[in-house]
């Protein structure tokens, strides 16, 4: 572990909580767990304590009690609670900035801060509907996974970003087997899971009871399930979501596989709303962010809560480490 670079972390949207989190991660963590942010220092809160690195690997020799940055200048200030368009362009640059150093070996992997994908696509024509998207197009690879994960739970929708009545369509015997796939292998490499569980919920309530509230079950998810079954995947499902989910139930899988976003998201959030990680499979770097929005209606208040930026920083650090070994 001490052999590996710093993870990167990206400023996010400056108008959001994103640089107070950062700041307020690295007065927890200290040194540590090393990581570098990449962002404008004048949108730090004032009186952070910071210093200006040339290479990422710079940042492991500084003081506990300081924030290491590599610069990125913008072209606006930032006002807390109010992005700026003129900004956008720059927030996307450090994405990329910091996958190239992920891809060039100086960083172990990238933990972004929130984004606000409206005030992207107003002010840089952004194309992707997430940082999940984005982050495939960089990489170049077809398909990702997006995980929320914490101590007590992981899920991954198949489906996320779209309206609920295009998820039935959407929900094709490749997609569901594709999401499979990655999910079971990231298991494996990525959290240390040797034989992994995955139960798989239904579409429709009950799990469609036999075609009476929905076909997708019998047509789609089970044929799936049934296929990789064969191959030696411990799959379960298709299963009612609604019983999926207490304690007991958990405790018999590794990760849940849900149909749409909501499915997955709403019960991870109301396990641990403040330590949920969301953790992108299937990339060929490792990318970890917190599990909230920039939330503009307390930036800049100093009353943000770090706890989800922490995770996902342990976590990130976590999968460098095991994917890192020989």
């Amino acid at each position: 572990m001490a052999d590996l670079p710093p993870l990167v972390m990206t400023c996010g949207d400056p108008a959001g909580i994103g640089p107070e989190t950062a700041v307020a991660a690295r007065r927890c963590l200290g040194a540590a767990l090393p990581f570098v942010w990449i962002g404008d220092p004048a949108h730090l809160p004032p009186g952070t304590h910071w210093q200006a690195v040339d290479q990422a690997s710079e940042a492991g020799a500084l003081s506990a009690s300081v924030l290491p940055v590599l610069p990125h200048p913008f072209p606006a200030p930032a006002t807390p609670g109010t992005p700026d368009p003129a900004n956008a362009a720059a927030v996307v640059a450090v994405i990329e900035r910091a996958v190239g150093l992920v891809q060039g070996g100086a960083a172990s992997g990238v933990v972004t801060c929130p984004i606000n994908k409206a005030a992207l696509i107003g002010g840089a024509d952004f194309g992707f509907p997430g940082h999940t998207e984005y982050l495939a197009h960089l990489a170049g690879v077809d398909r990702v996974v997006m995980m929320l994960a914490c101590e007590q739970l992981r899920v991954v929708p198949v489906t996320i970003h779209m309206a609920l009545r295009d998820v039935p369509e959407a929900l094709t015997p490749g997609l569901l087997e594709q999401t499979l796939r990655i999910t079971h292998a990231a298991l494996i490499s990525d959290f240390g899971v040797a034989q992994p569980r995955i139960a798989v919920a239904g579409l429709n309530p009950h799990a469609g009871e036999d075609g009476a509230m929905g076909d997708e079950e019998t047509r789609i998810i089970t044929p799936v399930l049934d296929h990789l079954r064969a191959e030696g995947l411990d799959l379960r499902g298709p299963l009612p979501a609604d019983t999926m989910f207490h304690p007991a139930a958990r405790a018999r899988y590794d990760a849940a596989v849900c149909m749409y976003h909501d499915q997955a998201l709403i019960p991870i959030k109301t396990v641990d709303f403040s330590g949920g990680v969301n953790v992108t499979l299937g990339l060929p770097f490792v990318r970890t962010s917190p599990d909230h929005g920039t939330a503009y209606d307390i930036a800049g208040q100093g009353v943000a809560d770090p706890t989800s930026l922490i995770a996902a920083l342990g976590m990130a650090q976590d999968m460098a480490v095991r994917r890192a070994r020989p």
